[in-house]
């Protein structure tokens, strides 16, 4: 009885977990929204805004959370359907999904007392913990029983979450960097953004080697770089060097994702 009932009651210990994890996350969530504090874009004396630094998306980047909370809502709901609780996969991603979203409140809530250094930390913290999230969801593929909607509701949110934060830690590292004395524009900017625009593009290029059977990942590192071109080419801190940089970038890891999932559709099951 001990050894069948020890497993039962980690796994719901797990859901729970993850359960108010996900309550906390929608918490967070308001307040870095203006519903209880103030919203992101004011927080931290306007660093983290759009405009606040060359490499921060544009203001309609941002909608991608809509997207993300939906799908952390739903695969909370998921990991509770008969049969989940003891799928390995789910066992082996869950107590980091909870972590992501703890990480995900705790970041919100650092902002709003302009804590940058502190918000870098834990973003970092937040990008490995995806990181290896997702490793687990390549290592351990969907059951044939699990089908689209695992790919969709799992998959689909986790590799666009881990996306966003890849483009999302190097506005906040800009961010930070702006707030403790170094210049926002210029050339030296300029020059120092290009560069990290081009890590983004290695990163994109490991990450496809990888992790190439998480589409949604591509799909959150484009359109981050995305919209930190429409933001250069079209807004302020205006950089024609850095947009079409930023463009540039998006397009080689879009096609660099896609050689790999086509490479790894043509090998035989």
């Amino acid at each position: 009885m001990t050894d069948a009932t020890a497993p039962a009651s980690s796994d719901r210990l797990r859901q729970i977990t993850v359960t108010i994890s996900e309550v906390l996350c929608v918490l967070g969530t308001l307040v870095g929204v203006g519903v209880f504090g103030t919203r992101v874009e004011e927080s931290s004396g306007g660093r983290l805004a759009a405009d606040a630094t060359l490499i921060a998306p544009a203001v309609g980047a941002f909608s991608i959370w809509s997207v993300i909370y939906l799908g952390l809502a739903a695969y909370t709901v998921w990991q509770w359907l008969p049969g989940r609780a003891v799928d390995p996969r789910l066992r082996s991603v869950g107590w980091l999904a909870a972590v992501s979203m703890l990480l995900n409140a705790g970041w919100l809530l650092v902002t709003q007392q302009g804590w940058l250094v502190i918000s870098v930390v834990v973003m970092l913290a937040l990008l490995a913990t995806l990181g290896e999230l997702v490793r687990r969801l390549v290592v351990t593929p969907a059951s044939a029983s699990a089908g689209l909607a695992e790919r969709v509701i799992v998959d689909g949110t986790f590799g666009l979450y881990l996306g966003w934060v890849c483009v999302a830690t190097c506005a906040n590292i800009a961010a930070t960097l702006v707030a403790n004395g170094v210049s926002a524009t210029g050339g030296f900017a300029v020059t120092a953004t290009v560069v990290v625009l081009v890590v983004v593009a290695l990163v994109g290029w490991f990450l496809a080697g990888r992790l190439a059977g998480q589409p949604a990942l591509a799909l959150g590192i484009v359109w981050g770089l995305a919209w930190v071109a429409i933001g250069r080419l079209t807004d302020q801190p205006a950089s024609t060097t850095v947009g079409i940089t930023a463009a540039v970038v998006a397009i080689v890891v879009a096609g660099v994702f896609a050689r790999q999932w086509r490479a790894g559709a043509s090998q035989p099951a």
